[in-house]
């Protein structure tokens, strides 16, 4: 993620900021120019954007639960803002902490959204395609009277539709589970990139007709989804999973091997927006690999570009936990059977910006 500057006193701010530390302006963001922008109250109430010259915003409605930073432009019609529209169900609010696990859900979706739209990739919602449309729901586990789980919601995604079982919100319970998976990374803007790459599956490689070409990288989707499950939490992955996927569990069938390459794909890109936001690059780097003031990996015409400059990059940051005394903050090899893997994700976006199936075309 890029830094922002607030226009009125040039304060740095951050993605999640909705006021300027330095001099108190209240701060949203604006979709359309992807960019953070401090306002100024108008007499109508509703705020004038200092990125946009003239133009006129409100708050999205989640704005007052302090679960969005988000701007509406006024005299649109909508309440809410493009992210927020594409929630089906969000938690229970009346349960203590739940709102501090909305909160943090929140930040992780739009940390995706940010992707998807810098990546102008086809969005369509439920009210383009009932059926199949880009939803979200956050919901939790149901007790009973005496706290013991009768019903249990699993993160994941079907139709389009993506749900995500709140206690992952929780740091303590998000790590238990990580723990008992024996995972080396479990995160919430993971679980998101993990299951919109679900959701891209079904939208550019099902019904773009590219199940040939997908085969040929990723394997035969046909495989018996279910039993390939069960095999896999059965006997774990094959003992040489590295040296083709990037994961364990992406060993288990195709579909999972393209969404978690499909979520690495984003880890990479975004970790390098904001390595270039700071100016992080290692000392040994090849001098023509250093992205410059003016590159842009969502701009990026090809993965070899991307995998220079992440590789060199990912030794130094592991590096540093390890002299702090932490584990790798990058528990992944990327072999050359891994990176065809994500040169095809990165073609797949890559000839998928600007579509329109159905794509919200809102702030």
């Amino acid at each position: 993620m890029k830094l922002f500057k607030c226009q009125n006193c040039g304060n740095t701010i951050h993605f999640n900021n909705d006021v300027c530390l330095a001099c108190n302006s209240r701060i949203g963001y604006l979709r359309r120019l992807f960019d953070m922008s401090a306002l100024e109250p108008s007499a109508d109430g509703s705020w004038n954007a200092l990125a946009d010259p003239g133009g006129s915003y409100f708050f999205c409605e989640n704005a007052m639960q302090g679960a969005c930073n988000w701007l509406v432009p006024a005299g649109s019609g909508e309440t809410f803002c493009l992210a927020c529209r594409f929630n089906l169900t969000i938690p229970d609010l009346s349960i203590p902490d739940n709102h501090d696990r909305w909160r943090r859900i929140e930040q992780a979706k739009k940390h995706l959204l940010y992707s998807l739209t810098r990546w102008n990739l086809p969005m369509p919602r439920r009210a383009d395609d009932p059926e199949r449309g880009l939803a979200f729901e956050f919901l939790a586990d149901q007790m009973d009277a005496n706290g013991n789980v009768v019903e249990t919601v699993m993160t994941g995604h079907s139709s389009g539709l993506i749900q995500i079982n709140i206690a992952e919100a929780d740091d303590a319970e998000r790590e238990r589970r990580r723990s008992i998976m024996r995972e080396p990374y479990r995160t919430l803007i993971g679980h998101f990139r993990h299951e919109i790459g679900h959701f891209y599956w079904d939208l550019l490689v099902k019904d773009g007709g590219r199940i040939a070409a997908f085969s040929e990288v990723f394997g035969d989707p046909a495989r018996n989804y279910e039993t390939a499950l069960t095999t896999y939490y059965a006997n774990g992955a094959p003992p040489d999973w590295q040296q083709t996927y990037i994961s364990a569990y992406a060993s288990a069938h195709p579909w999972e091997d393209f969404a978690e390459t499909w979520a690495h794909c984003f880890h990479m890109i975004d970790g390098l927006e904001t390595a270039r936001a700071y100016g992080i690059f290692p000392a040994d780097l090849p001098t023509e690999t250093v992205p410059s003031t003016e590159a842009d990996p969502y701009e990026a015409t090809g993965i070899d570009q991307i995998i220079s400059a992440w590789v060199p990059l990912t030794v130094a940051i592991n590096s540093i936990n390890r002299s702090l005394g932490q584990p790798d903050l990058y528990p992944f090899v990327l072999t050359d059977a891994i990176i065809g893997k994500i040169d095809a994700v990165f073609r797949l976006i890559a000839g998928s910006r600007g579509m329109r199936i159905g794509a919200p075309t809102g702030h």
